[in-house]
Parts: structure tokens; C-alpha cells; sequence
């Protein structure tokens, strides 16, 4: 009885401290010759199109394009302004955005 008393709360904070330290590597990092602004152009109807909701921030040499959702965590594509191009960072957090990768890969 004593041991489930104290293991039952370290559990629970191991459990815890896991969701905390999660690593958050990116899903997949892309290069294209495109501007950011070309490459966004192409991606926010091709997401809108298989009813996704793209929201766009645009800066000087970085832009956001982030997907969010209710019940999960949000996909982000983020795009940063490099000599040859764009580089290409992806982050797909939810299970239920299928095909998010694919369709950013077919703007590249």
C-alpha cells in the first residue's frame, strides 16, 4: 500500500516531465530556389484546397505558415530566406493532417 502511494505520483511525473521534454525536431527541412513568398504563393491554396486552414505571417527573411487545429497540435511550415533560395522547415504535430508533408513537398 505504502509503495503505491509514493509510485503513483512519481509515475505521473515521469509521465509528465516526458510530455515536457519532448523534442521538437522538425518533421522533414526542404531547400527550394523559390522566394518565401513564391513558395507560400503556391502552398496556402493547395492546403486550402484539401481543407486545410493556412494562416500566413510574412516577414523580411522569415515567414510562417502555421495550420492549426482544435483537437491537436498545430502544423507549421516555417520558410527562411537563404542565399540560394528558401530553406524549408516542417513541423507536422497532428496525425489527423494527412498529406500535409506531401503537399509541401510538391511546391519545392
Amino acid at each position: 500500500m505504502r509503495t503505491a502511494v509514493v509510485t503513483t505520483p512519481l509515475l505521473l511525473l515521469s509521465l509528465l516531465a516526458g510530455c515536457a521534454s519532448a523534442p521538437n525536431q522538425p518533421t522533414l527541412t526542404l531547400n527550394t530556389d523559390k522566394t518565401p513568398q513564391a513558395y507560400a504563393a503556391c502552398l496556402t491554396p493547395k492546403l486550402q484546397e484539401r481543407a486545410f486552414t493556412p494562416d500566413l505571417t510574412e516577414g523580411n527573411r522569415h515567414s510562417r505558415i502555421v495550420v492549426r487545429s482544435p483537437v491537436a497540435a498545430d502544423n507549421i511550415v516555417e520558410l527562411y530566406k537563404v542565399s540560394s533560395g528558401t530553406k524549408i522547415v516542417i513541423y507536422q504535430r497532428s496525425l489527423l493532417a494527412r498529406g500535409f508533408v506531401q503537399i509541401a513537398k510538391e511546391c519545392v
